[in-house]
């Protein structure tokens, strides 16, 4: 899924002579934290109701505001893995996508990439997780694939980050087609590699957003 599939046409954007109030009015409506602001096409950040409601005057204007996340915006063909990075290191809700003239194409909110991501292949597949810690320089996909294929099994997803308590390892998350790890698992611990936990997975509904967002806090992404 791309920027331009994900966009949020339900989500207005204000402007800056707009006034707080309707700021507060809006988000009220939409069940939301933040909106997009927007200025003759371009976009211009994320109004939030905390910043409203800590000034305490909602009759001022959306311009009197310090805007957050003015550089959260994406081009309408990112990949909703960095939309989802954006919005993580930005700390915010909302993404804004900008067209190929750099002007405002429209918003994607956070659980509209959750949403996307549920729809995926790797996760409405069913299977399990496993995750594990490996030295860096050890570190090699294409053998560890090969291990899991002894096992018939295939590794639909992966990821991976630097561990944080060692920064020389890394942790490697691992989406596999069988929900029974028991025998990829000894394989794996008998090259050498360490499990740091591994647990099976039915087809995720939408309903489980909770547990994918557990997932992508865990891996930091």
């Amino acid at each position: 899924m791309i920027a331009n599939e994900m966009i949020n046409h339900m989500i207005p954007p204000l402007k800056p002579s707009d006034a707080a109030k309707k700021a507060v009015l809006w988000m009220e409506e939409l069940r939301l934290n933040q909106l997009p602001v927007v200025e003759d096409g371009a976009f211009q950040g994320l109004i939030s109701e905390d910043i409203i409601l800590e000034d305490n005057d909602i009759d001022k204007l959306v311009s009197g505001f310090e805007l957050i996340g003015k550089d959260c915006v994406v081009g309408q063909n990112a990949h909703f893995y960095n939309i989802l990075k954006m919005a993580s290191d930005n700390e915010v809700d909302l993404v804004g996508v900008i067209d190929d003239k750099n002007e405002y194409a429209g918003i994607i909110t956070v659980q509209d990439i959750m949403t996307s991501f549920a729809q995926t292949a790797a996760v409405q597949v069913p299977g399990g997780i496993i995750i594990l810690s490996i030295d860096q320089v050890d570190y090699s996909l294409s053998e560890i694939s090969r291990l899991v294929e002894e096992n018939e099994a295939k590794i639909l997803s992966s990821s991976v980050k630097s561990d944080s308590l060692d920064h020389s390892r890394l942790k490697l998350t691992l989406k596999i087609n069988k929900q029974d790890l028991t025998h990829i698992a000894a394989t794996l611990e008998r090259f050498g590699y360490k499990i740091i936990s591994r647990f099976q997975e039915t087809i995720i509904q939408e309903s489980d957003k909770e547990k994918i967002d557990m997932l992508f806090k865990y891996l930091n992404i």
